[in-house]
């Protein structure tokens, strides 16, 4: 099965919007792919969607718990060296290092650029459907 991780943005999207990610998050659910997080991962997940759902009317504590729950942990080290513009992104690439996933899903074009270690394996959210 492919193994992927998601970036925050596409999350986000995903829950709050339809469109792509909303489709993403339907084909994870669907068992078309594994969801591969971080607790820093995961961290993020849970901050961002819950200053979201501060403004929005929507449940959230059922998907960060299923995404708990239906995705794999891996322990992400640290790099020594900032690999990102953003240091916040740093965290889905040593995600991605540590646990040897071969895709990134993300719609940051930061990230898109960066991703040092597989140029050809981070994807945009309209190259993952």
């Amino acid at each position: 099965m492919m193994r992927a991780i998601i970036d925050t943005n596409v999350l986000v999207s995903g829950i709050f919007w339809s469109g792509i990610p909303a489709r993403i998050l339907e084909a994870w659910g669907n068992v078309r792919f594994s969801m591969v997080i971080s607790p820093e991962i995961l961290l993020e997940y849970t901050r961002v969607v819950g200053e979201l759902a501060a403004k929005k009317p929507i449940d959230t504590k059922a998907m960060i718990d299923r995404i708990t729950l239906g995705s794999e942990m891996v322990a992400a080290p640290r790099f020594k060296k900032q690999a990102c513009e953003d240091p916040d992104d740093d965290r889905f690439l040593e995600c991605a290092v540590a646990g040897k996933v071969p895709f990134i899903v993300s719609g940051d074009k930061l990230l898109l650029k960066l991703h040092p270690f597989e140029p050809k394996n981070s994807q945009s959210t309209d190259q993952t459907i």
